[in-house]
């Protein structure tokens, strides 16, 4: 009995022709185009991020579904929009830009310990969470147009007025 067993396991292991592929988890990137509110469920961007360093997260959740098609729609490409109007501004300080679907989003701790934020029941399910790690967070539910929340940037991670990265010229 114990042999046919043996047999049988080492026939249904030796059916497979390769080994199973180990995938990494993918995190999710700053692409916007990712975020296309075509179906929240997607598992790309589900996964909760961990920020270590100075980051405004763009979120779209879930239950952005509820809105209308036509109004989910306008409303991400005005988030989109505006977003990408001031990622220059964004770069220029060293603050990463970063997208997320999902609800909660960890602040790593200097103790090594994790601090959340949960994004769910907020007056909008779509928006920006600004992130000094050190700091209390400050989030921003609902699309902003690109001069107010360059102002919300500046307030936050104390950026200067001219976030140009122009050198200056040096005369001799």
């Amino acid at each position: 009995m114990r042999i046919g067993a043996l047999v049988a396991l080492l026939c249904v292991a030796a059916c497979r022709n390769r080994p199973l592929a180990r995938t990494p988890q993918q995190g999710d990137s700053v692409d916007l185009a990712q975020l296309v509110p075509r179906d929240s469920s997607d598992g790309t961007l589900l996964v909760p991020r961990v920020v270590t360093e100075p980051s405004v997260v763009l979120f779209w959740l879930h239950a952005a579904d509820t809105l209308a098609a036509e109004d989910r729609a306008d409303t991400f490409d005005d988030l989109k929009y505006y977003t990408e109007q001031i990622a220059p501004a964004l770069e220029a300080g060293g603050i990463k830009l970063l997208a997320t679907n999902a609800e909660t989003v960890y602040v790593a701790l200097p103790n090594r310990n994790r601090r959340a934020i949960l994004l769910s029941g907020l007056d909008y399910p779509y928006g920006y969470l600004l992130i000094d790690p050190g700091g209390p967070e400050r989030i921003l539910t609902g699309v902003y147009a690109d001069d107010d929340l360059l102002e919300e940037l500046r307030v936050y991670f104390d950026l200067p007025d001219d976030t140009t990265s122009a050198q200056p010229r040096i005369a001799t």
